[in-house]
């Protein structure tokens, strides 16, 4: 796929058709964080003449976070489509540039290089971090107004406890819900503070006074207020029989907003425009003399009163108490905590959203038609009268519309060249059905797509079946999809091609719908069974527009599908939800269609219950979140891989991290690991035997011969072709799927050159399936012989999407080694995420204690610090361990769990095996929310048990996000538990294979987290 370059005018009226192919030629940070930049920078490529009311105008805007949280912090990756909208639809016809920067180094380089009008500070998991920037560039240009913009409310508390460096802010604005329109408002916020005095005075324009001081509630209001008081103008404009340039001018004339946050600065305001004011909405409750004054809104509102008696006031208060003495003033009283706040606040100023169709106009600027997607446009556009053409062309509205659209490079390509160029309309015409034609592939390639009933979807775009947030899921595979099919990975790489499979995802809005539509709000607060739970959501019908989209693209999708959760949290640093919510595989081969339309829909249905599952709740529960304000969305895919019998899957699948918590040999954490296996990736994730390298050293074995054939994979996952009726919500994740023995793969051909063969006579193992011996998954003919360069292409995209995310990174994919039309197999990228890495070490040493207070040692663990609060160890039996039993192991330890939990006592975990697998013989399948009380996790291997740790699962993910100390202990000789030193604890519950017992005084854990070792110290006197 290529990229089309910024073309001169020169070049666009010689042919119009000039692309470039100055793609990244390495794959080191400094390269992949250029790259991004520069797809940054391309979604702000038009720059227009603004009006001169305003003569302060928001140009150049400097945008400072992680490369990935510009683009997840973007609706989902389309921040500058949301951008170009808002100036659209304000008729203003030039919208700021956007440079986006990720260190304060960067930063103060930019702002030596150009001028900027504002900074707009990303907060994140770092919270010291938008300080230190903000000092850096007050130092270096005190003058330039800084804006910092939370995620969330919770971020709030600490921010503003550092008073005097929050002083050096302009404004606090918090992200309090999933769109963008706050950037836009920040924005908007700074232009009419600068602007208000000269266009009150030229203008006339009329000012509305906020007045509050909660950032949370300002950061919810403007936005609102902008949207409303451009559209209250708009209908004004449009009753006007005016020239379209005096309409333009007229939209422009909108109220300013104003914000105050103590009464001082909003009696300030009164003095300076006290004839422009056109209302006043105030919160009750704010500082005056600098004392928070209980009822200061009341008093503002009296003395405004005195000078504008008619003024139109809003008081909002979250205590209902003063509904009655706003009554009596005759204002209109909201209730902050409302469940329709927006909605009142939308009732009191007239709010009405715009609809965004291009209308097409005759040359006296009548009405013909509109029409609202390119492809309609594209098809009028060969139609419309001669002189709806030029007037239209000559007032520039053709590029407008399609810039709001995210359509940039038509856009930029049509605004260029005027129809005045041209001798013969019809050769205008031509050319602008010849650009639309030319780029329109290429400018959607990687991007998100709204469905059109008349385009196929293929693998180079994402296609919006509702709107709404993707889910932090969605979110991700936007971001994969627009470095797949915008970066030229061929050069790098050229033995092997990088995709994603055909990708859809349905917004959070139609969970919404569907949740309302259904009355089902109820059932989700009540206390219903989960299963009652399933059965209503089954019972529930998705929308028509939905339920016809689903119909429609089911005509081309003939391969399996995966249905999959994308919540709004889903795949967070902090809060993975990794594996809590559902993904369904169906086999999509029923002969009838509408029973394949009916599975989809029903997987959908499920994904969304699975929300409300008792481990998802009690997730939330562990992590103090609200699960009734969660939203989800769901992505549906095509699977990898390719048919075999009655079965379908990849040759292989796999995770793949860019930070190695448990390095071996001379391998630093940097260098990160891989995991693989044969058949579907649920498998992996789920924790089954899969084999585990480092794609900087793949040649390195970490396990021995013997071990590694112990360890191998013997079972896969595939596709189920042979049920086309899978039972979804009986059988739930595994009802599209069927576990099969590896000899099935070999009996397909598709275990060649991803297994040896293990001579037990030599102890050794052949890279080749030698008849007669076991087989061995190791992967050697790649790893070792680079039958497919997968170390090396996982290099380079964990490099990249690491210096994207500003986090260490994880990645989900599949292989089909099937060569294609081109001749080259398949990497696909399925999947990415940020991950925790270790903290540096505390200073907190137990090196010089005695070893015998020692009960624990790890030369493999995760965590940092010290803990001194827990006398609680539950741990298996290691003389009662037996592989068979782990299913009654599970139950015992859930028992034990709940006790622990209604004790709200917290306790170290130890057993053998792999924690969390959902494979009973190689460990303990546990869920999180049955252990939910551990606050250490030991892993302890046995001589015929030679697991590694659980690296790459759903569980790893939770258990670390929610810092849980996690310890493995190793057979090498310096890894040990002193099991005869527990003799002097008390016994607390005793079961059959597990012992509970308590210390007579709390033990100390001891983490190292620089150097990935901790201790546990027994403290009896």
């Amino acid at each position: 796929m290529e990229n089309l370059s910024d073309p001169s005018p020169a070049e666009i009226v010689n042919a119009g058709n000039q692309t470039a192919g100055n793609q990244p030629q390495g794959s080191g940070s400094a390269d992949t964080k250029q790259l991004l930049q520069h797809f940054l920078d391309n979604q702000n490529t038009i720059i227009n003449t603004l009006h001169d009311l305003m003569p302060f105008r928001v140009r150049e805007i400097m945008l400072i976070g992680t490369l990935y949280d510009t683009f997840a912090i973007g609706a989902d990756g389309r921040f500058s489509e949301h951008i170009l909208s808002e100036y659209y639809r304000s008729s203003i016809t030039e919208m700021p540039r956007i440079t986006g920067v990720s260190t304060a180094d960067e930063a103060l380089v930019h702002l030596q290089q150009r001028h900027f009008d504002m900074v707009i500070i990303l907060g994140g998991s770092n919270r010291n971090r938008p300080f230190v920037i903000t000092e850096a560039i007050r130092r270096q240009e005190p003058d330039i107004p800084v804006f910092l913009l939370l995620g969330n409310t919770k971020e709030l508390q600490y921010t503003k406890s550092r008073n005097a460096q929050c002083r050096l802010l302009d404004k606090i604005f918090v992200r309090t819900g999933q769109d963008n329109a706050v950037f836009f408002a920040i924005i908007k916020y700074l232009e009419d503070k600068m602007n208000v005095e000269n266009d009150t005075q030229v203008g006339l324009i009329k000012v509305i006074l906020l007045v509050e001081d909660s950032e949370a509630y300002y950061s919810r209001y403007i936005p609102l207020l902008f949207e409303s008081v451009k559209d209250q103008t708009r209908r004004l404009v449009e009753e006007v029989n005016s020239d379209s340039v005096t309409k333009r001018l007229q939209e422009r004339l909108r109220p300013k907003i104003l914000l105050a946050e103590t009464y001082e600065e909003a009696m300030d305001v009164v003095r300076q425009y006290r004839n422009n004011l056109m209302c006043l909405i105030t919160d009750v409750e704010f500082p005056e003399n600098g004392t928070v004054t209980a009822d200061a809104g009341f008093q503002l509102t009296r003395e405004l009163r005195r000078i504008i008696p008619d003024l139109p006031v809003v008081i909002q208060s979250s205590d209902m108490a003063n509904n009655h003495k706003a009554f009596e003033m005759k204002a209109t009283f909201i209730n902050k905590d409302s469940q329709t706040l927006l909605r009142e606040i939308r009732s009191f100023i007239n709010h009405q959203l715009s609809i965004g169709a291009f209308v097409y106009r005759d040359g006296s600027g009548r009405r013909i038609m509109a029409v609202r997607t390119l492809h309609e446009f594209e098809e009028t556009l060969a139609t419309i009268p001669d002189d709806s053409l030029v007037y239209h062309a000559r007032r520039n509205h053709f590029s407008l519309w399609l810039m709001a659209r995210g359509e940039i490079k038509i856009a930029k390509m049509i605004y260029l060249i005027k129809v005045d160029d041209f001798t013969d309309l019809n050769e205008y015409r031509d050319y602008m059905l010849f650009v639309i034609r030319r780029h329109r592939n290429a400018s959607n390639a990687g991007k998100v797509v709204d469905f059109d009933d008349q385009k196929k979807l293929d693998e180079t775009n994402i296609l919006s079946l509702a709107p709404g947030s993707f889910g932090g899921k969605g979110r991700g595979l936007a971001f994969v999809n627009m470095l797949i099919y915008n970066l030229n990975f061929s050069n790098i790489i050229p033995d092997i091609q990088i995709r994603t499979p055909r990708t859809a995802i349905i917004g959070t809005d139609e969970f919404d719908i569907f949740i309302d539509k259904n009355n089902l709000r109820a059932v989700i607060e009540s206390p219903v069974s989960f299963g009652q739970l399933q059965s209503l959501f089954l019972k529930g019908e998705l929308s028509f527009s939905l339920t016809k989209r689903l119909q429609a693209c089911l005509k081309d999708w003939k391969k399996p599908l995966a249905v999959r959760s994308s919540s709004l949290l889903e795949d967070s640093a902090a809060q993975p939800f990794s594996g809590v919510f559902s993904t369904y595989l169906i086999p999509n081969n029923h002969p009838d269609s509408e029973v394949r339309l009916q599975q989809v829909m029903d997987a959908v249905k499920l994904v969304y219950a699975s929300l409300y599952t008792d481990e998802a709740r009690s997730y939330f529960k562990v992590i103090q979140g609200d699960v009734t304000t969660e939203k989800m969305a769901v992505v549906i895919q095509e699977v990898v891989g390719q048919p075999h019998g009655d079965t379908y899957y990849p040759h292989f699948s796999g995770t793949a991290q860019s930070y190695n918590y448990y390095p071996v040999s001379h391998m630093q954490p940097e260098d990160g690991f891989a995991v693989c296996a044969v058949g579907c990736g649920k498998y992996v994730v789920e924790g089954g035997a899969a084999y585990r390298f480092s794609p900087r050293y793949p040649r390195i074995q970490a396990q021995t011969p013997q071990d590694t054939y112990k360890s191998s994979q013997v079972r896969f996952l595939a596709v189920n072709l042979a049920n086309n009726t899978p039972d979804l919500a009986g059988q739930g994740e595994m009802a599209g799927l069927v576990s099969l023995d590896i000899r099935e793969a070999e009996r397909h051909g598709t275990l060649r050159h991803l297994a040896s063969t293990y001579i037990m006579q030599d102890e050794r193992l052949e890279s080749d399936l030698v008849p007669g011996g076991p087989r061995v998954v190791n992967f050697a003919d790649i790893l070792q012989y680079d039958y497919i360069p997968l170390a090396k292409t996982l290099n380079v995209l964990l490099d990249l999407i690491q210096d994207a995310l500003g986090a260490p990174a994880e990645i989900e994919f599949a292989v089909d080694m099937t060569r294609g039309e081109n001749g080259l197999p398949s990497f696909y990228l399925l999947q990415i995420k940020p991950t925790t890495e270790i903290e540096e070490d505390t200073g907190t040493y137990w090196q010089n204690l005695p070893e015998s207070r020692m009960f624990l040692y790890s030369s493999k663990s995760m965590g940092n610090g010290r803990i001194t609060d827990i006398s609680d160890i539950i741990y298996v039996d290691p003389e009662r361990f037996d592989n068979t039993k782990t299913l009654d192991m599970l139950a015992e330890i859930e028992q034990l769990n709940a006790e622990m939990v209604r004790e709200d006592r917290q306790y170290i975990l130890i057993g053998p095996g792999r924690w969390g697998t959902r494979d009973q013989f190689i460990g303990i399948p546990v869920t999180w929310p049955q252990i939910s009380n551990a606050k250490v996790i030991v892993e302890t291997a046995l001589p015929d048990f030679p697991l590694d740790a659980s690296l790459g699962s759903h569980f790893f993910h939770n258990v670390t996000s929610m810092h849980i100390g996690y310890f493995s202990i190793q057979t090498n000789g310096k890894d040990y538990i002193h099991w005869d030193r527990l003799q002097s604890a008390e016994e607390i519950r005793t079961t059959t294979f597990l012992h509970h017992v308590r210390t007579a005084h709390p033990v100390t854990i001891w983490m190292d987290g620089k150097n990935q070792q901790a201790a546990i110290t027994l403290n009896n006197p």
